[in-house]
């Protein structure tokens, strides 16, 4: 599995020099670009790790540690060169999970990434974002497709469909398969009952910007691209 990782850092030098040695360890990274707003490249990209300065411009490392942490779980790690206890126990205190002061050895940040990928993901946890591609993403956790125009939030049912097709993207699942994973939240399903749902999560899928992504496939079931 190749992770990606979020890179939030204003020093071209720094940052030119931290993605291109993740990148040589096999991790996917993805620089912020516009520090005004980072949230539609955060939600796009989907990450599994941020790494965050701490200043900025616009908002401080701070600001986007509280927007992160209220749209996912995943790790996020502080680099910076203020590394006095205070700031320190802040980070902590907003959630983050780790803190390397600058400046510091690529080797050690490579091993502190792979630590914490591997509590986070590696023992069958699952990641919390699941991307649904046009920059909208599914997020298990609250049953919402965050959109960079606003949450959509969806029914149990209507999660649980889209996590399936999610899950088995590019294949056909038959209407049957949807059904059982229907049948996990205790209610009777039944053929009209499955339509309803999927014609349902069709119509907050464009309302999201993903107009057509569940295909039908006659006599078959349904897709996702």
């Amino acid at each position: 599995m190749q992770y990606r990782i979020f890179l939030v850092e204003d020093d071209p030098v720094i940052s030119r020099t931290v993605k291109d040695y993740l990148t040589r360890l096999g991790y996917l990274v993805a620089q912020g670009q516009n520090l005004a707003d980072l949230t539609p490249e955060f939600t796009a990209f989907a990450p599994q790790l941020v790494l965050l300065d701490l200043s900025l411009p616009y908002h401080n490392g701070y600001h986007w540690c509280r927007v992160f942490r209220e749209l996912s779980q995943l790790p996020i790690v502080f680099l910076s060169s203020a590394a006095d206890n205070l700031n320190i126990v802040t980070a902590m205190e907003l959630g983050a999970d780790d803190y390397i002061p600058k400046p510091f050895d690529l080797e050690v940040l490579g091993a502190k990434v792979q630590a914490l990928l591997r509590r986070a993901y590696a023992y069958g946890r699952p990641a919390d974002l699941v991307d649904c591609g046009g920059g909208v993403v599914l997020d298990l956790g609250s049953g919402v497709l965050k959109t960079a125009s606003g949450p959509v939030e969806l029914t149990r049912n209507e999660l649980r469909i889209l996590q399936t097709l999610l899950t088995r993207r590019g294949r056909t699942v038959p209407r049957e398969d949807l059904m059982t994973a229907l049948w996990a939240t205790d209610c009777f399903v039944d053929e009209n009952t499955l339509t309803v749902n999927v014609a349902r999560l069709r119509k907050k899928l464009e309302t999201a910007g993903l107009p057509g992504l569940i295909r039908t496939r006659k006599g078959e079931g349904y897709c996702i691209q």
